[in-house]
């Protein structure tokens, strides 16, 4: 069965941190392209952060940008999201994503492959 399943998620206070992981199955992760987004009630998916599979080349959403740290272990197939310095506009809900190729989208609907999402909640 192809999945991803993420977790980490949970209720911080503002400045504190969290991990989020991504566990993959039945997929060929180490050739894929990783990536985490975010949704917020009534808001669209945004793009956080991306990796590709050689993690030669990251990406990050510049409301991120020196706060988040994206990674990934392909000999484990997960990958990862360190958030530090957590605000309040960062509660969301978290999916990671996985898609083939090299090229880090920031476009949900081109990733192929999703887990079911882990919220985070950052209290002021």
């Amino acid at each position: 069965q192809r999945q991803l399943v993420d977790s980490g998620g949970g209720v911080v206070q503002a400045g504190g941190s969290l991990r989020l992981s991504c566990a993959a199955a039945g997929i060929t992760f180490r050739s894929m392209t990783l990536s985490w987004f975010r949704q917020s009630p009534g808001k669209e998916r945004e793009f956080v952060a991306g990796i590709r599979w050689s993690s030669t080349s990251l990406r990050y959403a510049e409301s991120v940008r020196g706060r988040f740290t994206i990674s990934r272990d392909n000999a484990k197939n997960s990958g990862y999201l360190q958030m530090n310095n957590l605000k309040p506009e960062d509660t969301a809900l978290y999916y990671c994503a996985c898609r083939p190729g090299d090229n880090i989208s920031g476009v949900a609907r081109q990733y192929d492959y999703w887990g079911q999402g882990t919220q985070v909640t950052v209290s002021s």
